[in-house]
């Protein structure tokens, strides 16, 4: 019997996940194309159903990919991330008189954790979370400003995104939220 009708296990179904979410992440794939081959993944019976799904893609790399943290600064602007967007595992936001807005809700998380610190002077923070997902805050220190978590949990969930939030908003606050309900009226 062939290699490629071998029974696969969910370790292999969640390896070829978090290498479909890495292309996307680099631009390989579209969002239509990510979500219908996880789709496969998560359903694949045998290494020839995997590896048809990645056979377009580079194979991972044999060395260490480099930290994967992203820095965003800014000394005026806003800093502003929304909609279909790939969040890294740590994202570093400095700022001194703009705000950041980043909103979590579409975009693409292929980290269970994710980590967000905020270096603001004068600027507040709003996080939006994807529905379900989880914020710590405790990290998060503001002078003048509050920090506040409405209705989110603080505490990890099993299969949702967990958001640790450090640093401080020296004149500013910060707010984590979920996305606000859209009413449509006929």
């Amino acid at each position: 019997m062939s290699d490629l009708h071998m029974l696969v296990s969910d370790e292999d179904r969640e390896r070829t996940t978090k290498q479909l979410q890495q292309a996307f992440a680099e631009g390989r794939l579209t969002r239509p194309e990510l979500e219908e081959r996880i789709g496969l993944a998560l359903t694949a019976r045998t290494y020839g159903d995997l590896l048809g799904l990645i056979t377009d893609l580079p194979a991972a790399q044999a060395v260490p990919a480099p930290e994967d943290v992203v820095e965003l600064e800014t000394k005026n602007d806003h800093v502003k991330r929304s909609g279909d967007w790939a969040v890294p595992r740590r994202l570093r936001v400095v700022s001194k008189y703009g705000g950041v807005d980043l909103d979590l809700s579409e975009a693409v998380i292929p980290h269970p954790v994710v980590e967000i610190d905020l270096e603001l002077a004068y600027g507040s923070a709003k996080i939006v979370l994807p529905e379900g997902g989880t914020a710590n805050v405790d990290g998060v220190r503001s002078d003048w400003g509050r920090v506040s978590t409405g209705d989110v949990p603080g505490r990890p969930r099993a299969g949702a995104v967990h958001v640790v939030i450090t640093g401080t908003a020296k004149y500013g606050g910060v707010s984590v939220r979920y996305p606000r309900k859209r009413w449509f009226t006929h």
